[in-house]
């Protein structure tokens, strides 16, 4: 064994000794229990960043240590290569984004296996390749026949930058989410999946994910937005048209004061074509942003349209405005204004000075001044004809129920979520597959002719999408007729191929189907890993994905993913990496100065997963210290000889509180890779077993076989986290077997077993010395040993004790206490604070407390 630690050799010959024996290769084994571990998968930017580090070491530490505790273990990788970037950058580069995006993987592949990830690289798949997109064309044309996909011209957020349209999620604060643009809204042909068919399922199987963080599903929750309410009809005057509104409060129906209807409602584009301005205000209303986020802040506009409407129980008129803050695509494009009892409303009502009638009144009777804003709790009802008196809730009730009887409303469930617009006007996506003709409509592509073929020698101008002006793409034959008609030439929101590759990746290999019956033993994924941004966006449509999926009977279960660990942002002088900031750190860098293990092992140990990381030179070359502070522990102890006797009896107090120390860590260890995730502590506990390893300097034979013990466990505890090292450590120790096929280690529960205990003595809550004393020592015997202690004895001489406290704590799987309180004295009294000793393995623990007057 050579001296020096050299993380270049040492990996390189750990990773080619994985690759030649295709260790990290899984198949479906039925005899062992499953476990498929997935990091989000990464866009092929080009070079790995260190989010990327962070988050892939995460899941391969997660994998190797589940492949340790003898399970079948899955953990592939892919790229998510369709999109925007892949277009920018080939404009910048003039080549083909086909061409940049195979370099980038290339590349990017090459930095990941360098990191040593234990992936099984035979399942690998590319988003823009036509043997992974030919199946969400596939499925797409059978959600198309069972009537779950549509097309339809809607108002949409359009974003100017990138030239195409977005889905309410992918806007952040009124701007685009990739290009950070204003955005506009525009009406478009576009087509539509109808995720609010599985709203219910979305929001109801959220409490399935007991393995998913609480802010994760309380987003999601928020955001499909399930409500109760009504929907009431108002009679249009001289007219035989209707106008619906849904509303969660109609106890407030009484105090409605406008209607407001969208600039794209039927009556308001009618009416527009008498009236030049109501045009005007509506091609206005078209450009601004139609997220709830941007219509909450804006500024609310609108315009009379000279239409009024009869109150569906007072039968008084009411008058009809066009507002900017109503869409057309949200509900029926109409709202019911109560300027008394919503903000909104009331700030548009002062604005144009309209009428603001207070119907509800506060429960405790205390005045309401409606000079400066609305009333938006529920109360009691007043101003309300035969309704006054009743409370909000019985007033839901009773006017629901009125409505109902008169024909004008009825109960429903709405839901906040809104259908999935998966139209994008790019290029360097996956081809929608649909043919337009004059006769027969809109065709699918029939399954036989899938896939509809991206071009990929294609260079962008910037323009527009290419193949837009490619009439060998878009022309064709229609499928029904046989008459000319013109492909598709919008593409699929990116977010598509993202929903559902997690499944490919278990049936990846398989040309002639999207999932096979590999998919139901892999699935679900036990552990997913990515960043919290993904909680709305990825997360959810994953979910619907996997409903549709289930529903065409290629899935089993629910939910595609059991387990879900959001990890925090690796940060440098307080603030996120980027290049705009000058503040990255370059990954392949690191790894040549210090070595992949180095890296994986600062990133586990600087904070724990969920938490922000903040970088540090210091602590990279800490990492490395400690590794070759082990290399060379390894080398010294194996530099003297085979260790022939391995018996661990009759050992010295020194190396039978060494063996303690390594199992109660390996406990720890166990706990912190398998159930907490808190991969920093587990680290912590080992480099602390290393140092007492240090300090202990017995040479007898069976010395060195307590040296041997603990070597190999620390070995075997670092081996998910730096695996190379191990790798070839753990061949020095002696094992012809590698690491990677080794059992986690069993706790030996008579190590842990201990004599004698380290008994804290405070007095007046200070920590003053120090005892040891027999495990089972009783309080009678402890008492006159704390008293006599020398030490002690300084701060309680001449003194009145008045407590004499001793707690017994017993750490274990389950805490138990037991205290008990002797008085030494009858006068005066004390406050008094005790301080427990807590260990995670089974022992008994005492901590006297003295408390004395002067």
């Amino acid at each position: 064994m050579q001296a020096d630690y050299r993380p270049d050799v040492i990996e390189t010959a750990a990773q080619t000794w994985w690759q030649q024996h295709q260790t990290f290769r899984a198949t479906e084994d039925t005899s062992k229990e499953k476990f498929y571990c997935l990091s989000m998968f990464p866009y092929p930017s080009g070079q790995l960043h260190m989010g990327h580090v962070r988050n892939y070491t995460i899941g391969d530490v997660i994998s190797r240590y589940q492949r340790m505790l003898g399970k079948n273990v899955l953990q592939p990788m892919g790229w998510d290569a369709f999109g925007l970037p892949a277009e920018n950058a080939a404009l910048k580069h003039q080549v083909p984004p086909a061409e940049w995006t195979y370099k980038n993987i290339d590349y990017m592949r090459a930095q990941l296996q360098r990191l040593g990830l234990a992936y099984d690289w035979d399942r690998e798949i590319a988003t823009c390749k036509p043997d992974y997109y030919r199946w969400e064309q596939w499925l797409f044309v059978r959600l198309f026949k069972k009537g779950l996909v549509y097309n339809k011209t809607a108002a949409v957020n359009w974003d100017p930058v990138d030239q195409t349209v977005l889905a309410n999620e992918q806007v952040i604060d009124g701007r685009g989410w990739r290009s950070g643009a204003l955005v506009e809204r525009r009406e478009i042909p576009q087509w539509f999946m109808k995720i609010t068919d599985y709203a219910e399922d979305l929001r109801n199987d959220l409490q399935q994910l007991s393995g998913w963080p609480e802010q994760v599903k309380t987003m999601q929750a928020n955001w499909i937005g399930r409500s109760e309410g009504v929907q009431i009809t108002f009679s249009v005057a001289d007219s035989e048209e209707d106008i619906a509104v849904y509303t969660t409060r109609p106890d407030t129906l009484m105090g409605v004061s406008y209607v407001a209807i969208a600039a794209e409602h039927p009556i308001a584009l009618r009416m527009a074509e008498s009236n030049p301005q109501l045009q005007q205000f509506i091609e206005e209303c078209k450009k601004t942003d139609t997220t709830e986020a941007a219509l909450e802040t804006a500024e609310k506009k609108g315009m009379a349209t000279g239409v009024s409407v009869f109150h569906p129980i007072s039968g008084e008129r009411i008058p009809v405005w066009v507002a900017n803050f109503v869409l057309m695509g949200y509900g029926t494009g109409a709202v019911m204004s109560v300027p008394a009892h919503d903000q909104r409303d009331f700030e548009f009502a002062q604005k144009y000075e309209l009428p603001i009638r207070q119907v509800i009144a506060a429960l405790d009777d205390t005045e309401i001044n409606l000079q400066k804003a609305a009333f938006t709790e529920k109360g009691r009802l007043i101003n309300s004809s035969q309704f006054t008196g009743l409370t909000s809730a019985e007033a839901f009730d009773a006017i629901a129920d009125e409505l109902s009887k008169q024909n004008k409303g009825e109960r429903q469930v709405n839901y906040r979520l809104r259908d999935w617009g998966v139209s994008r006007q790019r290029y360097w996506g996956t081809p929608i597959p649909i043919i337009y003709c004059d006769s027969c409509g809109a065709v699918p592509v029939p399954e036989a002719d899938l896939p509809v073929l991206l071009p990929e020698d294609v260079v962008v101008d910037g323009s527009g999408s290419p193949i837009k002006s490619m009439p060998e793409f878009y022309q064709c034959a229609c499928p029904e007729c046989g008459k000319p008609a013109r492909r598709e030439t919008d593409t699929f929101d990116t977010f598509f191929e993202s929903s559902w590759y997690y499944a490919r990746f278990t049936s990846a290999d398989n040309q002639n189907a999207m999932l096979d019956e590999r998919a139901n033993y892999w699935l679900p994924v036990d552990q997913y890993i990515g960043g919290i941004e993904h909680a709305v966006l990825h997360l959810l449509y994953a979910r619907f994905f996997h409903k549709l999926l289930r529903d065409e009977g290629l899935v089993t279960g629910d939910e595609p993913f059991k387990n879900l660990l959001t990890q925090g942002m690796v940060l440098k002088d307080g603030a996120k990496m980027s290049k705009s900031k000058g503040n990255t750190v370059d990954p392949q860098a690191l790894i040549d100065e210090y070595g992949a293990d180095t890296a994986r092992l600062f990133m586990m140990f600087a904070a724990p997963p969920e938490m922000s990381l903040e970088w540090s030179d210091n602590a990279v070359e800490g990492a490395n210290r400690f590794l070759k502070r082990l290399w060379r522990s390894v080398h010294e102890h194996t530099d003297a000889g085979v260790v022939q006797d391995k018996t661990l009896t009759d050992l010295s107090e020194a190396a039978t509180d060494l063996r303690r120390l390594a199992y109660q860590t390996l406990t720890k260890v166990s706990d912190d890779l398998g159930r907490r995730h808190t991969f920093n502590t587990a680290i912590a506990a080992v480099m602390e077993l290393m140092n007492a390893l240090t300090k202990f300097t017995e040479q007898s034979d069976q010395a060195r076989a307590v040296r041997q013990e603990v070597l190999e466990l620390v070995v075997l505890m670092l081996a998910p986290i730096t695996p190379h090292i191990c790798h070839v450590l753990w061949s020095q120790l002696g094992y012809s077997n590698a690491v990677i096929d080794a059992a986690w280690p069993e706790i030996d529960s008579a190590a842990l077993k201990q004599d004698k205990v380290e008994l804290m003595i405070q007095v007046n809550g200070k920590l003053r010395s120090k005892l040891m004393v027999d495990v089972n020592a009783q309080q009678a015997a402890i008492e006159p040993l704390a008293l006599a202690d020398e030490t002690v004895q300084r701060y309680i001489e001449g003194k009145a004790i008045r407590i004499f406290l001793a707690t017994a704590v017993k750490a274990s799987a389950g805490v138990t206490f037991l205290s008990f309180a002797k008085a030494l004295t009858a006068s005066a009294t004390a406050t008094t604070s005790l301080s427990l000793l807590f260990n995670s393995v089974t022992f008994l623990v005492f901590n006297f407390l003295i408390c004395f007057f002067d």
